[in-house]
């Protein structure tokens, strides 16, 4: 195969892939028009560059560290903790358990384990994950300005040690800022799935599934599709103050290059909040579904192309409007009224 023997020749995998595009906007009114009518990834250089939390790590990693020890809250912070010598890997073990552990604390003293590790060789990956902005930290949402405007995303915080991340996707979209340091994400469309090599759905190091795949070692006699997957790859280095925008199901490897980086990202999704995720329904048709006869199953298959991806106009018509339930266009009601029907039903 064409990839396998540019990995052979080369180790870095990286530079042969085609760059995500960079989009020049001029402020967030011209970024949320990019993001309402662009389905690929694209960056923008400099986004966020303007933020006292850019500008602190700049100055220094202890300088940022300081920074945002001085906007947080007096409340225990989960922490990951790898491995030392497995180059920053955060993945499963040789028994498909964890690679890492959690602990918590204070974040003072988590930040004392930064600087106590810095320079050291045999170092562990340190790593905080997905900390919620608004309810870890006093000031630092209203001092670093949201960039994608009245979208009203979850807003997060990761900072680390040098780390990667197997590739994964989201249901959200996102936008994800480099704050400190250096990023670099790998990014792949959402039909490459079977050629990533997805892992266990439930056991999963950060609760999305994650392509088996070594991307620093490819072993391409395992993993011998993961050559196509590279065809269709796009990769960026993300200096501190650029920003990568990944459509919703778009997979993406993360790596954090420097000594101590920070990223912030916003996840939102364009559908209401009270309906429910596609993960969880996949999930319950695994166990309802997916072990079926064969006959069985193609009749759901019929139902479910009937009632959910096709769903044409007529599926209610025959119903009088007032008793069509949830065949008819959810509201907050009738989706809390599912979910509440789903809890008793699997709880039986």
């Amino acid at each position: 195969m064409r990839r396998r023997a540019v990995a052979e020749a080369d180790p870095s995998i990286f530079a042969q892939m085609k760059q995500v595009e960079v989009r020049d906007v001029a402020d967030a009114a011209a970024l949320s028009d990019v993001l309402d009518g662009h389905p690929q990834p694209f960056v923008v250089r400099g986004l966020v560059k303007d933020w006292p939390l850019v500008r602190a790590g700049l100055e220094s990693p202890r300088a940022a560290r300081q920074y945002l020890l001085e906007r947080s809250r007096p409340v225990p912070f989960t922490v990951t903790i790898g491995q030392p010598g497995r180059d920053g890997r955060l993945f499963y073990d040789d028994d498909f358990g964890m690679n890492f552990r959690e602990a918590r604390g204070k974040l003072g003293d988590i930040f004392r384990g930064f600087d106590d590790n810095e320079g050291r060789a045999d170092a562990p990956a340190i790593y905080l994950t997905s900390v919620d902005m608004k309810l870890f930290f006093d000031g630092l949402v209203e001092d670093n300005p949201s960039p994608v405007g009245d979208r009203d995303p979850l807003q997060s915080i990761w900072i680390g040690t040098s780390t990667r991340v197997a590739a994964h996707n989201d249901f959200p979209r996102n936008l994800a800022c480099c704050a400190v340091g250096r990023r670099r994400f790998t990014i792949f469309p959402p039909e490459q799935f079977e050629n990533l090599y997805i892992g266990p759905l439930e056991n999963t190091p950060a609760g999305r599934a994650v392509s088996m795949v070594d991307f620093h070692e490819p072993d391409f006699e395992t993993y011998p599709r993961f050559a196509e997957a590279l065809d269709h790859a796009q990769v960026v280095e993300l200096e501190p103050g650029d920003a990568v925008y990944i459509p919703s199901m778009w997979w993406h490897h993360v790596e954090g290059l420097s000594a101590f980086n920070v990223l912030v990202n916003y996840w939102w999704r364009d559908t209401p909040a009270f309906l429910g995720q596609p993960q969880e329904a996949l999930n319950h048709a695994i166990l309802a579904i997916r072990d079926l006869p064969a006959e069985e199953r193609a009749l759901w298959r019929k139902l479910f192309d009937h009632y959910v991806f096709e769903n044409p106009p007529g599926v209610a018509e025959h119903i009088p409007e007032q008793a069509r339930g949830v065949l008819a266009p959810l509201t907050a009601k009738t989706a809390g009224q599912l979910r509440a029907f789903l809890l008793r039903t699997l709880n039986r």
